[in-house]
């Protein structure tokens, strides 16, 4: 891409957007980094399309002078998916955030990309449904779906993978096409849909989805529990699991993480004990069947420091402080940055997994609190470092290697949810074998420019 062709780009599309196409400081700015601890990269301009129309016109003229175009929601992701390594357009389709149809006797409502969970969930209030999928951020669905994202509803309501039942796409020769359909299953050719659900911004542009919704629970009850150990934290969860306990969420947070929680909410003053966060959905009567169980399997593993939060406002304000708990982990070292990573594995296997990952912990020197959704698996480190001391960081980056290592090692997968990116892409061989040559002919085949957000997840020639 020379200077002449990226003017020529600009010209047509400033033709297209008027001031819908930024190339000020500042915006390009917000558009060249994530929340993560990643090099920023300034994009060439940030347009700011209204329609799927004019975002079909902005891939044709960026196809037409094979400029790079990198998909934008709000910038919430970990791995350095939005930041444009190569320069180009920065796509953002914040505008685009519109609830266009809740079918309440359906269970699922179509909306722009731009739409953000809070949103969806405050136009379902009155309709007795919601959306589950919860990162913790305020993120977009569209970025949502692009990385694949869970969070604490998974165990029970399942990751954006199965709660994504349809898409419009515009690819990257500006067709625009759609994929999947309202009804609850198909056996109608490929899953496109799914193609496109963790293709983090690769292959094309959503700019239409369509999601399932549930009912909202008569019903909801969370509660906090001390445990001495963390092989008996995730004991007691694998055990509630293999009972077919419906959880609805259910978090550990190690004893490191919980120091940092007490220093960041003065009023949680819990023991500095690795803890389990639970809630539970459903009737009245089905919940307190389902705590009375859970009680007496926590109880074989010890338990203590039940809390059970039965009030709105107290179980808000318990699941605000998990959410917070990349702000809670950095009040542990001031001034500190967080290298953040994640992998999932086995549950089987997450005791052995977590209990490897603290002494790499130890023999690195750093401090790295631990957060998991421990009923799927998948585990968080946010590693503190400074970021001005080479030898730390250097530190913090084999530690997120050998973690991620680690979790290859116990057949599992180097992120659960924070997505590849530029981040993770180098482990991609490692984990995929010959499936991940696949994805670079599939990449390929749809994008063969490659100016789909090029340098992430795959690698085309």
């Amino acid at each position: 891409m020379t200077q002449d062709t990226i003017s020529l780009a600009l010209s047509e599309l400033r033709a297209l957007l008027g001031d819908r196409l930024s190339t000020g400081q500042s915006v390009r700015e917000i558009h060249g980094r994530d929340e993560a601890y990643s090099e920023p990269a300034l994009p060439d301009a940030v347009a700011f399309p209204d329609n799927t129309e004019e975002v079909s016109a902005i891939m044709k003229i960026c196809s037409a002078h094979k400029v790079p175009v990198v998909p934008f929601g709000i910038g919430t992701s970990l791995e350095g998916h939005v930041i444009p390594i190569h320069g180009g357009i920065s796509v953002d389709t914040s505008r685009m955030n519109k609830v266009l149809d809740i079918h309440q006797s359906d269970l699922d409502a179509v909306v722009q990309p731009g739409v953000t969970r809070k949103q969806l969930n405050d136009d379902l209030r009155a309709t007795g449904l919601m959306f589950t999928v919860d990162p913790g951020a305020n993120a977009t669905l569209g970025g949502m779906t692009s990385t694949r994202a869970s969070g604490t509803n998974t165990v029970r309501y399942g990751t954006m993978r199965e709660n994504v039942m349809a898409l419009e796409v515009v690819l990257p020769d500006g067709r625009v096409i759609n994929t999947g359909s309202r009804a609850r299953k198909s056996s109608a050719g490929y899953d496109l849909t799914h193609l496109f659900v963790g293709s983090e911004g690769t292959l094309g542009i959503i700019t239409e989805l369509t999601v399932r919704l549930f009912g909202r629970p008569d019903s909801e009850l969370s509660a906090t529990c001390a445990f001495d150990t963390i092989d008996d934290a995730v004991n007691t969860v694998i055990t509630a699991i293999q009972m077919g306990l419906p959880m609805a969420r259910i978090e550990l947070l190690d004893d490191v993480q919980m120091k940092g929680m007490n220093i960041f909410n003065p009023d949680l003053n819990l023991p500095e004990k690795p803890h389990l966060f639970i809630e539970f959905h459903g009737s009245e009567a089905g919940v307190k069947e389902q705590v009375d169980l859970f009680e007496s399997v926590a109880e074989e593993f010890g338990v203590s420091g039940f809390d059970w939060a039965t009030k709105l406002e107290d179980r808000e304000r318990l699941w605000q402080a998990r959410h917070n708990a990349y702000y809670a982990g950095k009040s542990l070292r001031k001034g500190c940055e967080g290298l953040v990573t994640d992998c999932c594995v086995p549950i089987s296997a997450l005791a052995d997994c977590i209990a490897r990952t603290k002494e790499l912990i130890a023999e690195s020197g750093l401090i790295a609190p631990i957060v998991g959704h421990v009923g799927d698996g998948n585990y968080h480190l946010l590693i503190l470092v400074d970021p001005d001391n080479g030898d730390e960081m250097a530190r913090a980056k084999q530690l997120a290697s050998d973690v991620s290592r680690t979790a290859l090692s116990f057949g599992g997968t180097v992120t659960g949810e924070h997505g590849v990116g530029t981040g993770k892409k180098k482990y991609m061989p490692e984990e995929h074998g010959e499936a991940y040559l696949l994805m670079a002919q599939l990449k390929q085949s749809i994008d063969p420019l490659n100016i789909m957000n090029p340098g992430k997840l795959v690698s085309v020639n």
